[in-house]
């Protein structure tokens, strides 16, 4: 597949262009002077509803390692900017602190349902770091 640069497309275009217009102004010599005068309203009216686009190239690249960023000429610092990339930042710290305090809550909860087992038992606590009873409990479970 052949690949064509930016430039060779603009000179495509503006051939393909130019050569719509040479047709056109070949043909427009026989029109009638109340056509021609409807396609000059046309196009006057074609004209002033054109968007106008405005093209802005990169003035720096900023390389850091293996990474390139390209930053335009008129680098506005303004307050909707720094807002802009903060807020990001403090989503994800505020989301990694609720993920933590989450963690913390369901281990708390854990140890506690274990302790409330342990002490509503009808044996000891100090039954189960005895090792006969250890024994115990997996001669019991064979049978």
């Amino acid at each position: 597949m052949k690949t064509l640069d930016l430039h060779q497309i603009d000179n495509y275009q503006d051939r393909f262009g130019r050569n719509v217009a040479a047709r056109l102004s070949d043909t427009s010599q026989g029109i009638s002077p109340d056509i021609s005068e409807r396609l000059k309203a046309a196009r006057m009216l074609a004209l002033s509803k054109r968007k106008v686009v405005k093209l802005q190239t990169a003035s720096n690249i900023n390389t850091n390692g293996s990474a390139a960023t390209l930053n335009s000429g008129d680098a506005d610092n303004g307050l909707w900017n720094r807002l802009g990339s903060i807020i990001p930042l403090l989503a994800l710290v505020a989301g990694l602190l609720a993920i933590a305090v989450i963690q913390e809550q369901r281990v708390t909860k854990e140890i506690a349902d274990v302790d409330v087992e342990l002490l509503a038992d009808d044996l000891p606590p100090a039954a189960f770091t005895d090792p006969g009873f250890v024994r115990y409990l997996s001669t019991n479970r064979r049978d």
